[in-house]
């Protein structure tokens, strides 16, 4: 029953994850940084500590009472994803929803989920499972099937971002940029998004970083559920640092900070939209916490996040009609993407039943 609740907590937060930014597609007049920061407020700032104030009473103490090393870490973390963050609104700008998030997402659950089970076969620390482990036991042989068969599903997914590349008109090229589903630039969004997937998954070593404050939490009785949401407060912190400089970076260079008061704009609808968008952005992680109290912070928890992300935003894509105008054959790739790595999460699940 505890995988079968983690599962549906990383589908909520999965597709929390994979539709957040369709509010921003409805923002008006407004540049990209100051759509970015504003929800970003939300994301990183307002709903983090709001969060832990309502499930993890004293969680400020919490923080004051953790070493400076493990606060270091875990903002860190934080700062890196951060980067990975901002590129990855960037990499959803110039590729679309669907690809986007393929592209981004894949890369960030090979890193994520893989690299610290290998970190703990070099560093050997007690509760933690390693890489050498799930090789040895059927559960683990599994999950690690399950992770392969979801890049599979990935790489099939990018073909059919490539092959919709080729068919693509200008036509559908100005479509797109007037729906504001996308400004679909394969190069430079598949070197943004490159950068955004590895730097993405630092998310999940900041995760593990602060974990020292999840156990305290733990430790004084907060329902192991929401332990996560005090090490968000501060990993959240480092992802403020970074996209709030660059977003001020790019107000000043572009002369757009004048968008925040521009009244020719729908200010108030896109002030409420930045901000809905932020909130839902935050809601992944929520629930990640939340299914990961159940399936524990291995391979597992971050692939099957990271599938259901993929699997919502490309049903969004279908839905905004990224893909209209393709041949038969791009649109079956992609279905066929999303079914690989459906089965994918299936066989992890499973995996971790066994466990």
């Amino acid at each position: 029953m505890g995988i079968l609740l983690g599962i549906i907590y990383h589908f909520l937060g999965g597709g929390a994850a994979g539709s957040f930014y369709m509010p921003y597609t409805k923002v008006k007049k407004w540049s990209w940084e100051s759509m970015w920061i504003v929800g970003g407020l939300f994301s990183w700032l307002i709903v983090p500590p709001l969060a832990a104030w309502l499930t993890v009473p004293g969680f400020s103490d919490i923080i004051s009472a953790t070493s400076s090393s493990t606060l270091w870490w875990t903002y860190i973390m934080g700062v890196l994803w951060g980067i990975g963050g901002l590129t990855y609104g960037l990499g959803i700008r110039y590729l679309g929803m669907s690809l986007g998030n393929t592209v981004i997402l894949g890369l960030t659950a090979a890193f994520g989920a893989l690299l610290p089970s290998i970190y703990y076969d070099i560093m050997a620390t007690p509760g933690k499972v390693t890489f050498t482990q799930m090789l040895d036991n059927t559960w683990g042989q599994f999950v690690l099937v399950g992770v392969l068969i979801c890049l599979i599903g990935i790489v099939v997914c990018g073909k059919a971002g490539m092959m919709k590349d080729k068919e693509m008109t200008k036509a559908e090229e100005e479509r797109e940029k007037k729906e504001g589903t996308g400004e679909f630039k394969l190069g430079v969004g598949l070197a943004v998004a490159i950068v955004s997937g590895i730097l993405s998954a630092c998310f999940n070593y900041g995760i593990e970083a602060g974990s020292p404050m999840a156990d305290a939490a733990v430790a004084q009785g907060i329902n192991p559920l929401f332990q996560n949401n005090v090490v968000y407060v501060v990993l959240l912190w480092g992802g403020l640092t970074t996209n709030f400089v660059y977003c001020l970076f790019l107000n000043l260079k572009n002369k757009t900070y004048m968008d925040y008061g521009n009244k020719k704009s729908p200010l108030t609808a896109n002030y409420l939209l930045s901000a809905l968008a932020g909130t839902v952005w935050f809601l992944q992680f929520f629930f990640y916490g939340m299914g990961e109290s159940k399936m524990g912070n291995g391979a597992s928890s971050w692939i099957i996040h990271m599938g259901f992300i993929i699997l919502i935003a490309n049903v969004w894509g279908l839905f905004l009609k990224e893909w209209k105008g393709v041949s038969k054959k791009t649109l079956t790739t992609v279905i066929l993407g999303i079914i690989t790595i459906f089965i994918a999460v299936l066989l992890v699940g499973y995996g971790n039943g066994l466990k």
